[in-house]
């Protein structure tokens, strides 16, 4: 069994049961959740023969950030709940691996202290009804040396959970949420997701920080085209992880039309949720995206292995993309091409 396939089970083992659900649920009746995986299992490759593939290269970069491979860690929260360092931890894994991390704007680390381990990351925010929050946590992030603003914008409310069991938010110690939430006497209406936001705040996010905008929680071509004309640098395409709306399509379906929309654009495309081998990591940049970003598996790994549990995830990973690119015919994550990838035959 591949040890990336032990890491759910090994991390149940070690998490209070409530933080292992809350991490590992969806919304609602959890389709999202249960499509994501076998989605990116539903597409075949037309491997190309006798070309050179003696030696591969993975390099490359992400927003002009050198990466060792097209592997990412996507922002998540609670991570002083998998590993007492929380995201220090996982900054050390990312940063070993040569990567970059996405870092939730509910971090429970402050920002300055992720800047001080040169880890390149990405602030992953929600604005708040309260911009005064939203502006003075992206002051912040700059000041932290944060890469990239990470705008999500598939939750303008919190998507449904149905589940019985104790809730997660019961077990929060002190420290572990909210380290970069600027001081103030908030209510939950300052704190509530912004439900009136337009294509106008990429722009907003754009002038405060002078960093690029990327935009996560995109699944619509026509919605990537309407993000990048507003100045966007990137679009993730992502569903959230299945937590937002249910029935959502899955990522792996897509990530094709976000793609040919924002072709022959300097927009750069990025995909989450269900990747968990190299395949999957092959055919999404096959399908277009530049990287792939893996959140459950991260947190799973932070919590099995901390700092270098995160490093062998990512490498692990990275060897299987190596092994799959020789024998698709490429040796270069930037050879690949759509033509690679077809749906599953069925009769």
């Amino acid at each position: 069994m591949r040890w990336i396939d032990t890491l759910e089970a090994a991390a149940a083992e070690k998490l209070p049961e409530a933080a292992h659900r809350y991490f590992r649920q969806g919304s609602a009746s959890g389709i999202s959740v249960r499509e994501a995986v076998e989605a990116w299992a539903a597409y075949r490759f037309r491997p190309r023969v006798l070309n050179d593939v003696s030696a591969v290269a993975l390099g490359t970069t992400v927003l002009d950030t050198p990466v060792d491979a097209p592997i990412l860690v996507a922002p998540s929260t609670l991570q002083r709940m998998t590993d007492p360092d929380g995201e220090l931890a996982m900054a050390r894994g990312v940063g070993a691996a040569g990567s970059v991390m996405g870092v939730s704007s509910n971090a429970g680390t402050k920002f300055a202290e992720l800047g001080q381990t040169g880890v390149p990351w990405w602030l992953q925010i929600y604005v708040v009804r309260n911009r005064e929050i939203t502006l003075r946590m992206l002051d912040a992030a700059v000041e932290g040396n944060a890469k990239a603003i990470v705008l999500t914008v598939d939750t303008p409310v919190v998507g449904r959970k149905e589940d019985d069991g104790e809730s997660v938010w019961s077990l929060v110690q002190p420290g572990q949420l909210l380290a970069n939430l600027p001081d103030g006497d908030w209510t939950d209406d300052d704190l509530d997701k912004a439900d009136d936001l337009t294509p106008d705040v990429i722009g907003w996010l754009a002038e405060r920080t002078s960093l690029p905008v990327v935009v996560k929680g995109v699944l619509r071509g026509d919605d990537a085209k309407r993000c990048a004309d507003a100045g966007a640098a990137g679009i993730i395409v992502s569903n959230h992880g299945g937590r937002q709306l249910d029935a959502s399509i899955p990522t792996a379906q897509a990530l094709p039309e976000v793609a040919e929309a924002l072709a022959g654009t300097d927009v750069e495309v990025y995909v989450d949720g269900g990747i968990r081998r190299g395949e999957h990591v092959l055919a999404s940049l096959a399908l277009g995206a530049r990287a792939v970003f893996v959140g459950r598996p991260a947190l799973w790994a932070l919590t099995v292995g901390s700092s270098a549990g995160v490093t062998r995830l990512l490498t692990d990973l990275a060897d299987e993309l190596d092994h799959t690119l020789r024998l698709v015919g490429c040796s270069t994550p930037s050879a690949l091409t759509p033509d690679l990838v077809t749906t599953r035959f069925v009769n």
